[in-house]
């Protein structure tokens, strides 16, 4: 077999496409990972236990332990929402997070690859992947693709026209050195703020002796940096030494398609799996990463193009009801600083802390007692209709 050609070739080296990878190559396939070299996803870090025992992830990864989070409304009010019975939300770093994940599809047979990807071409010897490594174009010949080379995705533009124009969020983050006193190492700061930003929230991310400050907007023209500005200020973090700076999209709807009916399929942030109102993506792009291997292998195994609509078709019946429900919640209840001054007010009830904290963790709707989400509706109609004091 000519060392260039594969059964799969992935693109993009972020969660999405190394668990893609590795499953692939656990299950026999002759596949290559090609990723682009020293670029860190600009990322909150939090990942749930789900993502932790379903992808086997060990400890020293894990940098910190969020035991709860602190909502603060424009007013300046804050609620607090513990995490009960000894439950955490984990933090990573995502340079070591996804190096780690690079390394393990690697060990599990993935031929890595790195460079630059250019397009896709094809003719009667098959389809070609060109990259670019420094100054040098080649390729590689494959069955099939899996894009998975983020929020931009250059394989989605080329490939999947339902995919090219995404919804996005812009996201902004500083790295940032914890102070010697009076930090919470194991608190999520999150802020419901209009002057933080327009239609998303501003964040204080612990991450062991680091912390990661930011802020999202869709909002065009929205200043991202002087909001992070005046969040480090309003949390104490004015002063502290800034170790990097980083910005990139956030696709915060599905793509209604994610192949092209012939030899591609998307994943992760190229699919457009991050979750509306939280703008949590990493567990969301590892398991849709996952789902591409499987749909691939289904391809390859009958033949049948039409196996790469599984990837979607999963994913959306597993999470699309979740992602319906944090759609609404962030176009309705981040519209306003109104409103989100009332949504921090129902944050602070325990029931709805509750339910929160269960669905987050286990990434899925809870159906808990019927009087439960019955003492949330009337709770949330008081707030609605401005009976609920704000």
């Amino acid at each position: 077999m000519d060392a260039q050609h594969f059964d799969v070739v992935v693109v993009g080296g972020g969660p999405a496409g190394a668990i893609a990878a590795a499953r692939l190559a656990k299950a026999g396939r002759r596949v290559a990972l090609l990723d682009k070299a020293g670029r860190v996803k600009p990322c909150g870090g939090a990942v749930p236990p789900r993502l932790i025992r379903d992808f086997n992830i060990p400890d020293h990864l894990i940098v910190a332990h969020a035991r709860g989070a602190k909502i603060f409304a424009p007013s300046g009010r804050a609620e607090a929402m513990p995490i009960n019975d000894d439950g955490y939300v984990g933090m990573v770093d995502r340079d070591v997070f996804d190096e780690y994940l690079r390394v393990r599809a690697a060990d599990a047979g993935a031929v890595r690859v790195t460079g630059a990807y250019l397009n896709i071409s094809r003719d009667s010897g098959g389809t070609h992947v060109h990259y670019k490594t420094g100054a040098t174009e080649t390729s590689m010949t494959t069955r099939l693709i899996i894009g998975a080379d983020g929020a931009v995705s250059a394989v989605a533009r080329q490939e999947v026209r339902e995919a090219a124009h995404p919804h996005y969020v812009f996201a902004y983050h500083e790295i940032v050195k914890i102070p010697d006193q009076n930090w919470d190492a194991e608190r999520c700061d999150i802020y419901y703020q209009g002057v933080v930003s327009p239609d998303f929230y501003g964040w204080v991310f612990p991450h062991g002796q680091t912390a990661s400050v930011g802020t999202g907007s869709a909002r065009k023209g929205f200043a991202l940096r002087e909001a992070v500005g005046a969040l480090r200020a309003q949390a104490g973090l004015s002063e502290v030494e800034t170790i990097r700076r980083e910005g990139a999209p956030l696709p915060i709807r599905p793509h209604k398609r994610w192949d092209n009916g012939r030899d591609v399929v998307l994943a992760g942030d190229a699919a457009g799996v991050v979750a509306p109102a939280s703008g949590e993506g990493i567990y969301y792009a590892m398991l849709g990463g996952e789902l591409a291997a499987e749909a691939a292998m289904a391809c390859l195994a009958t033949g049948d193009v039409r196996a790469l609509r599984l990837a979607r078709k999963r994913f959306m019946k597993a999470h699309g009801q979740v992602f319906f429900v944090l759609n609404f919640m962030q176009n309705f209840w981040y519209a306003t600083d109104t409103r989100r001054e009332r949504f921090v007010r129902i944050c602070g009830d325990k029931d709805v802390q509750a339910l929160t904290w269960t669905a987050y963790m286990d990434k899925a709707l809870v159906y808990a007692k019927p009087i439960v989400h019955f003492r949330i509706f009337l709770k949330n109609v008081a707030h609605l209709t401005g009976l609920a004091r704000a």
